[in-house]
């Protein structure tokens, strides 16, 4: 199959095209370069220049407390909402799959029940939020069958995220402060690849959740284990001995400028249902991701 996938700079997109490459499928990489999501003319020559089968469309502007500036918010609405709507359109056009991926912040994250795929009670809390589900809409409006992937706390080999960040202030702090409130599970973009992948090679459309088992924690729990196995792969300076980890509620960590939602329980259920196979632990993926950069 010829797939197209967007955002191949980012940590998903790489490893979606390594996946897709292993498979034996033609994957046709692209990023702002090729394929500026600001740019409707350059979206339809590129698809029309290619081709493809299926789009699975990583790239979009994920710079959370970025896009509360007013500054940026035509820009951030243009690349997520607009492009991704050019996108849709001309995958209709083409008669070609489409696979968006979206974030677990089209929600409020109230309460403590996990969010089931299919549930509309959507109640963003901040401007990336609100333009990923307009970005779904968009693509629910010109597309009769889609998937769409709500992810959450993902972290891969090439880019930034929060266990590289907690690393490097490891290495020059003794004490970390960590919020314990904000509860989710982590998303390794190795495992999640192999699962988008399964996925456009099926026609089994809808909303789905997924992000590795292993349980629902904090971003401190999460942090306290990061540190664990970092120290038992021999990187002692992130043990108990030099470096203390305290759990603090969001509201002592001192407010990011965008809102973040407390409850990331995402319900992965309706991929067992759908006879997709459900990612690794958490756990095993953050061992097999540290021995990779560590």
């Amino acid at each position: 199959m010829k797939v197209l996938v967007t955002g191949i700079k980012g940590q998903l997109g790489y490893d979606v095209m390594n996946e897709l490459t292993k498979r034996g499928h033609e994957a046709i990489g692209v990023d702002v370069e090729e394929m500026n999501l600001t740019d409707p003319l350059m979206i339809e020559q590129c698809m029309n220049a290619h081709k493809p089968e299926a789009v699975i469309h990583c790239a979009a502007w994920t710079a959370v407390d970025a896009a509360e500036d007013p500054a940026n918010q035509d820009l951030v609405y243009s690349v997520n909402v607009e492009g991704t709507k050019k996108i849709a359109q001309m995958c209709q056009q083409l008669h070609c799959k489409m696979l968006f991926l979206s974030t677990d912040y089209v929600f409020d994250g109230q309460g403590a029940t996990p969010w089931d795929p299919d549930c509309k009670n959507y109640s963003p809390l901040n401007v990336y939020g609100k333009t990923k589900l307009l970005g779904e809409e968009a693509v629910a409006s010109q597309l009769e069958q889609y998937f769409i992937v709500r992810i959450a706390w993902v972290f891969g080999k090439n880019g930034n995220n929060f266990i590289k960040t907690m690393l490097k202030i490891g290495q020059n702090h003794e004490q970390l402060k960590v919020v314990s409130d904000q509860i989710g599970t982590p998303t390794y973009t190795f495992d999640l690849a192999r699962l988008l992948v399964d996925m456009i090679e099926t026609d089994r459309y809808g909303y789905y959740h997924a992000t590795n088992e292993g349980g629902y924690i904090s971003w401190y729990d999460f942090s306290v284990e990061i540190f664990r196995q970092a120290a038992t792969l021999g990187h002692t300076e992130y043990s108990p001995e030099h470096l203390q980890i305290l759990p603090v509620t969001t509201q002592e960590y001192g407010q990011s400028t965008a809102l973040r939602p407390f409850n990331s329980r995402l319900d992965k259920s309706k991929l067992t249902k759908e006879g997709f196979t459900l990612l690794p632990p958490w756990q095993d993926a953050l061992q097999r991701y540290l021995k990779d950069i560590l």
